[in-house]
Parts: structure tokens; C-alpha cells; sequence
């Protein structure tokens, strides 16, 4: 890794811990999710089952925002030895913020950002550090949605390029809730791996709104769909096309 993507990563990391005295919070979001399937994709082109819980965090600030999850992966029967945490620490710092000028506003483009994210665990402990630029955007009818352009330093196998999309879009009919979110990750092919492309969309709906509590308690589904999963060069995996059950709690 350059000395100039260490102290991009270093930047984002050290946005994400000003003191408070000097910034200010719009939101933090905590949850823990349970998801379900016997989809999954797994070694040798076969299915598996498998159940994740899933630890979340999410903030808002002046500054930018951050996002950090670990998930657990909890085999079943034979497939109970694929058990591993991974997790990832993804802080934005917004560039309107940094330069003291407003960047984007209420046209179609809310901000641009210096995104860094890290990547660790998994069977094989992978520690990937990505860096890169972003924009947040203005999308009617969207909570928010964001993309991000990384170069990635990858542990196991060669260096690429990803490029990330999230949104969450709600929507409401009467008293029934429901939010539709998730995220899109394409990566580039190199020498050792294959291109790989993961779509992640979630369909949840928000059952604590009917006791009063409107975004705490949420069932729905997820639905993945990655080809080339993992990437790998050996044609070992095949696509994944997996729908999971999701149970969400948040506090």
C-alpha cells in the first residue's frame, strides 16, 4: 500500500473519531439481525445452509457518517465447520465539510466524500483496506443513496477496483411500512480472481409501527445474487441466488 492511500485510509479513520466537542451528531442507529436460508453458495457448486447474525451501526454527523457491521456465520450439519466473523468499518468524511464550501445542496447531488472502508475476518482473515472518492446524492422518493468508487488493497489476492451503490428507499400505505434497502458491489477482474457482482436487497416491513413503534422491530426477506462469488479464478464457485428470512431489531 502507498504512503498516499495509507493517509487517505488514516483521514477517513480519524474522521470518524472527532471529539464531540467539535462536531455534530444527527443520528446513530444500532441493530442486530437474524437471516436464514438454505441457498447459500457454497464450495464445489452446491447449496448450503446457513444462519447469520448480524451486529450493526450507523452514524450521522456534520462531517460525514460511518457504518460498521459483524456477522457471524453459523453453519448447519455438515456445513457447521464454515462457522467465521467478518466484518466491515466503512467512514465517509464529506468534502463540503473538509473545505468549509458547499459542495452540492438540494439539486441531485448532496455531497461529495472521501470514503475508506475496512474489510477483516472471514475463513480466510482477510484484512483489505479500500480508499476512495464518493457522492451522496438527492434521489426523490429515497432516504438515501450513496456510491462509492474504491481502490482496493486486498490481503489474499491482487489489488482492484470496486465500486459500491447503497440506498434505502421507505415507503408507507396507511399503517403498513415497508423499506426496501440494500447494496450493490462490483469489483474488477485482475490476474488472480474473476470480476465479481453482488446484489443485496432487502424488503422489510416495519412491524413495530403497528404497536406504536414505528422502525424497531422488522421481518422480510433478502435476496443475494453474486456472481462469481468471491471472485476465485478456479470456476469452483458458481452464482449464488439466494433468498434468506430476515428478522431486524433495532435499539
Amino acid at each position: 500500500m502507498s504512503t498516499l492511500q495509507k493517509t487517505l485510509i488514516a483521514a477517513c479513520i480519524a474522521g470518524a473519531f472527532v471529539p464531540a466537542a467539535h462536531a455534530e451528531k444527527y443520528f446513530s442507529d444500532s441493530s442486530i439481525s437474524i437471516l436464514y436460508s438454505d441457498d447459500y453458495q457454497a464450495f464445489g457448486k452446491t447449496k448450503t445452509t446457513q444462519t447469520f447474525f448480524t451486529f450493526e451501526n450507523a452514524t450521522g454527523h456534520d462531517w460525514g457518517s460511518t457504518f460498521f457491521f459483524v456477522d457471524r456465520n453459523q453453519g448447519h450439519g455438515k456445513d457447521k465447520d464454515t462457522d467465521d466473523l467478518y466484518g466491515e468499518f466503512a467512514p465517509n468524511l464529506s468534502l463540503s465539510w473538509l473545505t468549509g464550501s458547499k459542495l452540492g445542496g438540494d439539486g441531485l447531488i448532496k455531497d461529495f466524500t472521501l470514503s475508506g472502508q475496512y474489510e477483516f475476518g472471514g475463513g480466510t482473515n482477510v484484512n483489505n483496506y479500500m480508499v476512495g472518492p464518493g457522492i451522496d446524492w438527492n434521489i426523490p422518493g429515497f432516504q438515501y443513496v450513496a456510491t462509492r468508487f474504491y481502490y482496493v488493497d486486498n490481503s489474499e489476492t491482487s489489488d482492484d477496483y470496486q465500486t459500491t451503490v447503497v440506498w434505502g428507499m421507505p415507503m408507507e400505505f396507511g399503517k403498513t411500512r415497508i423499506l426496501f434497502d440494500g447494496y450493490i458491489d462490483w469489483s474488477t477482474a485482475e490476474d488472480d480472481h474473476k470480476s465479481d457482482f453482488h446484489f443485496n436487497p432487502q424488503l422489510k416491513l416495519d412491524l413495530g409501527n403497528y404497536r406504536g413503534s414505528p422502525g424497531v422491530l422488522y421481518a422480510g426477506i433478502e435476496y443475494s445474487y453474486w456472481n462469481n462469488k468471491y471472485g476465485l479464478n478456479d470456476d469452483v464457485m458458481d452464482t449464488e441466488s439466494a433468498v434468506s428470512a430476515l428478522v431486524k431489531f433495532h435499539f
